[in-house]
């Protein structure tokens, strides 16, 4: 009996090795293209196209697209996996994996090109030989603001968690580069004014709506301290706009019953209106002050519900448009480039507001590049 089960299982193993290649080929044949096994006999056998044939196997493969999903839901349902850009936290709260990895690793030797402080202090200096001020704000994880619902070790620790942002920001400090520590400023704002709504949102990467109006008003605040900005004279107003959301991180995992299980939430945004015209936040090119960032800047203003985002609720705070350069995940380098190519952004620019997430500051895409500005015009 058990050589016949040890002779089924070979079977199945057999079936499984020779037959899921059989298949696609024919899959391949069908396409109008050739079978993607014969790539590996027609380059070189380096490592680099070994592992450009592997990659292209994984994203043209019928098995994998059809097999991954299913996979990933059962290891979710069965062991909490959440698969390799997510983690599942504690009370139905997911978390992003590379901010888990940013929180618990430490940072690299940066080389010369590599080096966020060296990025951020020669883009201070280019903007200072024109007479703008620069003030970096770095997004906090979500991990780095609530632990505790990532790992139960979390909970009742004291200090901050963040270490590799407090490195940044202290050499950002004697480098004489003013911030804004919104970390600390949570931290502060969980302890006296408590977590409901939550700041963040528990299926999202993100800051919630709380979380993006106390950001602005702390923003708005630390500029006028320096006085680097006066308030304008254009009035704003705000009106709740509720807002369906499902959370980016559970469709990261791509697996349509994971998703399903996760179902929107509606997230207590408030739009920003002008009062004189009723009409929602518009940006302004010629604005004096420009804001450069990220997904934390696009969420709410440029997604649903609109004119709810912290540009927004910055120029609610500060009585005046604004200009901006928003990039998903580009905050590091590709914002800068961006404004490399358009001048007239700086022409009536006396500050620049760059905000970033923290885990950038490791996982930023293209690197922590020098990039000069535009040429004066």
């Amino acid at each position: 009996m058990k050589q016949h089960a040890h002779r089924f299982l070979a079977a199945v193993f057999l079936i499984l090795i020779f037959g899921v290649g059989a298949v696609q080929a024919v899959l391949d044949l069908r396409g109008g293209g050739r079978p993607r096994a014969l790539d590996l006999f027609t380059q070189p056998p380096t490592e680099q196209a070994l592992r450009a044939y592997e990659k292209g196997l994984e994203d043209g493969s019928w098995f994998e697209r059809q097999a991954r999903p299913l996979m990933t839901a059962a290891l979710f349902f069965a062991l909490g996996d959440a698969g390799d850009n997510a983690v599942l936290g504690h009370g139905g709260w997911f978390f992003y994996r590379p901010g888990v990895q940013y929180l618990t690793r430490p940072l690299p030797r940066f080389d010369r090109t590599g080096d966020p402080v060296d990025a951020i202090t020669a883009f201070r200096d280019r903007l200072a030989e024109r007479g703008i001020r620069l003030l970096v704000v770095p997004a906090p994880n979500k991990e780095t603001v609530y632990p505790e619902r990532l790992t139960r070790r979390a909970e009742g620790l004291s200090g901050a968690v963040n270490g590799n942002t407090r490195e940044i920001l202290a050499r950002l400090a004697r480098a004489g580069v003013e911030t804004v520590d919104l970390a600390a400023l949570y931290a502060d704002a969980r302890r006296t004014q408590g977590d409901d709504p939550p700041w963040y949102l528990p299926q999202d990467t993100h800051w919630s709506p709380r979380g993006v109006a106390l950001a602005a008003r702390a923003v708005a605040d630390r500029l006028t301290e320096l006085g680097w900005t006066a308030p304008g004279g254009v009035e704003y107003a705000a009106e709740p706009a509720p807002t369906p959301r499902a959370g980016d991180v559970p469709r990261m995992m791509r697996a349509p019953l994971v998703e399903a299980a996760c179902p929107a939430e509606t997230v207590p945004c408030e739009r920003v209106l002008r009062r004189d015209t009723g009409e929602p936040y518009a940006d302004d090119p010629a604005s004096e002050v420009l804001v450069l960032g990220d997904s934390f800047l696009r969420i709410y203003q440029r997604d649903d519900p609109g004119a709810a985002g912290f540009t927004a609720h910055l120029a609610r705070a500060l009585g005046r448009p604004l200009a901006s350069i928003i990039n998903d995940g580009g905050a590091s380098t590709l914002v800068r480039q961006e404004l490399s190519r358009k001048p007239e952004l700086l022409r009536n620019t006396k500050v620049v507001v760059w905000e970033f997430t923290e885990r950038d500051i490791r996982h930023g895409m293209e690197g922590w590049q020098d990039v000069p500005l535009p040429p004066a015009g």
